[in-house]
């Protein structure tokens, strides 16, 4: 008897698709600090060994081994024992001594300020006082002001 041959069929083998990958030059990453967890510290009890060590006996077969990984510690905002800061309280600015110095005025600023020696700060607030006084200020244009004869 004649025995029939199977075709045999050769399957083409799955064609590979492959992504290109996008090349970023990067900058050199900082040294990554890892933390790790300290041991909780073991009480040394003659009372309380003997019950862990059973519990300890029981558990362990069920225990699976587990990799930790190192972790990274990112920004993170730090638990501090410290109140929130205030804002600091406003100071007082401490005046420049030769704006302070009282000077001696010409005739033309005596008569609208005053013949006393003051100094610079204050002719500067005695003067707008004579502007609002006088109403010397233009009423559409503030930054303006009409001079009089003695202000001229």
């Amino acid at each position: 008897m004649a025995v029939a041959k199977k075709k045999v069929v050769k399957k083409k083998p799955a064609r590979k698709t492959t992504v290109k990958k996008k090349v970023v030059a990067r900058k050199p990453a900082a040294k990554k600090r890892t933390v790790k967890k300290a041991a909780p510290k073991k009480k040394t009890t003659a009372k309380k060994a003997a019950p862990k060590k059973k519990a300890a006996a029981r558990k362990a077969p069920a225990k699976k081994k587990t990799v930790k990984k190192a972790t990274t510690r990112k920004a993170a905002p730090r638990k501090t024992t410290r109140a929130k800061a205030k804002p600091k309280a406003k100071v007082k600015r401490k005046p420049n001594a030769a704006f302070m110095r009282p000077m001696t005025l010409s005739e033309a600023l005596g008569a609208v300020v005053g013949n006393k020696a003051i100094p610079r700060t204050e002719v500067t607030k005695k003067l707008w006082l004579y502007i609002k006084k006088n109403k010397l200020q233009d009423s559409i244009n503030r930054r303006m002001i009409n001079a009089d004869a003695k202000l001229k």
